[in-house]
């Protein structure tokens, strides 16, 4: 496969292409985009004209991923032997310079020059009204006609969307012959059956698409190419499927060496065996690209992935972890063409096998329930099962509906999706994150009107704390009004204001607004929407009324206090992506006057060294009193810059960009900040801790907060000393000192309990009999848990070897017993099957191991029976044996 690629990026080289290496699979200049799913991703810019570079030629072999979003194939891999999660995509691309006769002459000359193709079994699709490429194909390479087909805008026209660039595109397919066929007599390039294969799709984007539908022709039409190295690689090497090619088969023997299973024993195995295969390779390069498996966006993605391939290595057999040992294989094979993956090698390894822990027994138990549900369908005569059902399973054992469809198809059934996305929808909670962003929140209707009317508040916050208003509104509960008296609790909207309204996780600010006839009291500020700023408060004294012209105030102590923790936040976001890793993402957070709070994707606790390096590393760079610089500027073109945004995110098409220092941190944000780092005086993490599965939670303080949170912890210091009778340097070792002597005391009371436990054995009813040769003993204990009296069977279990023991303790409402079967007995009888019976005789249950099992029940008069009754039912079982 390295030779193949090569010789792709040598030919295209040689024809005067700039080889270009692959952009990350997490598209970095496009945040609405899930994962790079084509060659032309990283050129985008370059074909909407919105970006020049120093070369109109280019190739490379970009890594893509189809999972998840518009483009996925989850559902079909491991079913065929094309389809996959993570491919790599060949192409080479003309930006205003060659068009369709150098694009498809070279490739021509690649495939059959170069690759040796036979030219007899390639066959050409055109779009059904492109006379130019048809032309090209048959009278100047020389293709019969009756190997060049027409076919419409579904299979051969490209679009970018539902306007801008757009234009034809010719397909090269290889046919592989009669025995890969449907069968069909109309069986042709146009089938969707494995003989004609789609090897390499060369657009030809000409036309921009305006929104009446008309196609004009661009100035400067380009060219962009695609051709999956798996698939080209199956057609060179000779073979009917990708997973038989080079670039698969080390994975194979590694799956089959874990689980005993040869690839081709079966179809249900090789199935099992074509996914894990893909999945890995997905896996290890979306970790080594900074993704984590979370709850939503790229994140479920992976989650899904992961948990695909822990399912299909259960029906393997493979009950412990192993997928971290196939990614490591993948980094092992890849790593010599990619270096993010021995660079993350171990990254990927933890996080696997968190996953794997987390996942492995949930999954058992979950395809457990969904199997008896799919024998109760079978039972009724039912082919599907229904919405609400696979939801629950989803909800409730984190099986998706991707799994659940493959256990489905597995035993011949089909699942409702119009019912399980109707399921989910009503369950569907909106989050209560906050993220950095617009922040806008939705307008309740008494609002509405306002921006119907094209009424907004102009934000002149960031310039100034004071200024004139003029208020072009005033509710109270939501009815207009056009007088608000003392007071009353109302929320007032004006023309302009210097106060910022709750958004990107920045709490609103708090002030007043001074009227000619008295002043209203700010304790919330809110926006809605993109320009309605809510004020809200209470009238302090006197009246202020609509189109009144007021001085609006802010509180500047506490925006200041403000401003320093929403710095502090972009500084702690740098230190974490540098320190932990660029893995780290944000997923939310909060900035008050008084701390601030951060979460974070990543996959572990942060260790207490760790924390205290990121605390350092927050306070050097205030320290160093760098410059903080905001820039409006276009999205894109900040996106192009490096500035950091959230996936699922919506932004304006104007950005602000919060930049500190020389590369120190750099972000979409539209909250307030200081202007030097230097203002946040000092900073102090309070806590560390996890909010969800690979999501943590860092706590902080600033400024004043930061040395009064310092003070307090020297006082509580101070004073556990004295309590303790030490100074706060020696504290260290007298509590040391302290723990080591309890540890030592809480030896003796053990040593004291147990020698209180057998004199208690001997004091309490117990009865030993023989029943054919086997000893049981029965006996009455004192224990106030279950965990109490599995502990004294444990002591009785040294006493009596190869016997039967059961042994019970009541307390006022409830009966508690435990039956134990040691030695050699434990392949004859079993403890459970006896417990049952003998919580029967209390009215109760029981339940357990074959060697320990445990019940009881509630009828307590009836305790001395159900011991006396253990002697028959031993009996009993003895003779059915």
């Amino acid at each position: 496969f390295r030779e193949i690629r090569k010789m792709f990026l040598e030919f295209f080289r040689s024809k005067g292409h700039v080889i270009v290496p692959s952009s990350s699979l997490v598209p970095h200049d496009d945040p609405t985009l899930l994962f790079t799913n084509a060659g032309m991703v990283q050129f985008k810019r370059l074909f909407l004209g919105q970006e020049k570079r120093s070369y109109t030629r280019a190739a490379s072999s970009q890594k893509c991923v189809r999972a998840g979003g518009k483009h996925n194939d989850l559902e079909n891999v491991g079913y065929t032997h094309r389809h996959h999660t993570f491919f790599e995509m060949l192409g080479n691309f003309s930006f205003g310079d060659y068009f369709k006769r150098e694009a498809i002459s070279w490739a021509w000359e690649l495939l059959t020059v170069h690759y040796r193709l036979p030219k007899e079994r390639l066959w050409i699709s055109v779009y059904e009204k492109d006379d130019e490429a048809y032309e090209i194909w048959e009278k100047e390479i020389g293709i019969p006609s009756d190997r060049i087909v027409r076919l419409g805008e579904k299979d051969n026209f490209w679009a970018m969307g539902e306007t801008g660039p757009c234009g034809p595109c010719s397909e090269i397919l290889f046919d592989q012959g009669e025995e890969m066929s449907c069968g069909r007599p109309d069986c042709g390039p146009e089938c969707d059956c494995d003989r004609y294969l789609e090897i390499w799709n060369l657009v030809f984007t000409q036309f921009d698409r305006s929104p009446d539908g008309k196609l004009n022709p661009l100035p400067r039409p380009n060219i962009d190419t695609g051709m999956g190295l798996e698939r080209i690689c199956a057609v060179i090497q000779g073979v009917k499927s990708n997973y038989d090619t080079d670039l698969f088969k080390e994975l194979i023997s590694a799956i089959e060496e874990l689980s005993g299973i040869s690839y081709g024993s079966g179809q249900k195995e090789d199935v099992a065996i074509r996914v894990i295969t893909d999945h890995s390779r997905a896996v290890a390069f979306l970790i080594s690209d900074g993704v984590l498996p979370s709850n939503e966006g790229r994140g479920y993605v992976l989650r899904r992935i992961i948990r695909r391939a822990i399912r299909f290595g259960q029906s393997l057999g493979l009950k412990e972890n192993f997928l971290y040992l196939i990614t490591e294989k993948v980094c092992d094979i890849m790593g010599k063409d990619y270096k993010e993956l021995p660079d993350a090698k171990s990254l990927i390894k933890e996080v696997v096998i968190s996953e794997e822990n987390r996942f492995r027994d949930t999954l058992s138990y979950g395809i457990r329930i969904l199997e008896e549900e799919i024998e109760k369908l079978k039972a009724k005569g039912s082919s599907l099962i229904p919405g609400d059902v696979a939801f629950r399973i989803y909800d409730t054992y984190g099986l998706s509906v991707d799994l659940v469809q493959d256990v489905a198809r597995e035993e011949g059934l089909k699942v409702d999706l119009t019912g399980y996305k109707a399921a989910m929808e009503e369950r569907r909670t909106l989050s209560q994150r906050f993220w950095k962003g617009s922040g806008q929140k939705e307008i309740p209707k008494y609002l509405a009107y306002l921006e119907a009317e094209g009424l907004e508040s102009e934000f002149l916050g960031y310039e100034t704390l004071k200024c004139t208003s003029r208020v072009i509104a005033i509710f109270i509960d939501g009815e207009k009004i056009d007088t608000i008296h003392e007071g009353q609790d109302a929320e007032i909207i004006l023309d302009k204001t210097p106060f910022y309204g709750e958004a990107g996780g920045q709490v609103g600010d708090t002030g007043r607004l001074i009227g000619q006839k008295g002043t209203f009291r700010v304790t919330d500020t809110q926006k809605h929407g993109s320009s309605i700023i809510v004020h809200r408060g209470k009238m302090k004294y006197g009246t202020i009324s609509l189109d009144e012209e007021i001085i609006s105030e802010v509180d500047k102590n506490r925006r200041y206090s403000i401003c320093r923790n929403h710095t502090a936040t972009h500084l702690l976001h740098a230190a974490l992506r540098e320190i932990l890793g660029d893995h780290v993402k944000q997923s939310g957070s909060l900035v008050a006057p008084d701390r601030l709070r951060f979460d974070f994707s990543h996959f572990s606790k942060v260790h207490i060294d760790t924390l205290r390096e990121i605390e350092d590393r927050v306070n050097t760079h205030i320290m160093d009193n760098h410059p903080v610089e905001v820039k409006v500027m276009p999205r894109e073109e900040a996106f192009k810059s490096g500035a950091m945004a959230i996936f699922e995110e919506k932004y304006e098409n104007k950005v602000r960009v919060v930049t500190i220092g020389d590369g120190i941190s750099k972000e979409l944000c539209g909250g307030t900040h200081v202007r030097r780092t230097g203002e946040i005086g000092s900073f102090k993490i309070v806590s560390e801790s996890a909010v969800g599965a690979n999501l943590r939670r860092i706590e902080a303080v600033t400024g004043h907060n930061a040395v009064k949170f310092m003070q307090a912890l020297e006082t509580e210091l101070n004073e556990l000393a004295e309590m303790l009778k030490s100074s706060p340097q020696e504290l260290k070792g007298r509590i040391s000192q302290l723990l080591k002597d309890r540890k030592e005391r809480d030896r003796e009371i053990e040593r004291l309990r147990k020698r209180l436990l057998n004199e208690e054995m001997d004091r309490l009813f117990s009865e030993t009999r023989k029943i054919d040769g086997i000893r049981v003993h029965v006996q009455e204990m004192e224990a106030e848990s279950p965990k109490e009296l599995r502990e004294l069977g444990d002591q009785l279990k040294l006493k009596y070897r190869d016997s039967i023991i059961l042994i019970g303790s009541r307390t006022q409402k409830k009966v508690m017993l435990l039956c134990l079967v040691t030695g050699k007995l434990r392949d004859s009888l079993n403890a459970s099957e006896i417990i049952r019976e003998v919580s029967e005789i209390v009215g109760g249950k029981g339940g357990g191991r074959a060697d320990m099992a445990q019940g009881g029940g509630s009828l307590t008069e009836r305790f001395k029976d159900a011991l006396m009754g253990a002697f028959s039912i031993v009996e009993e079982r003895l003779k059915g044996s």
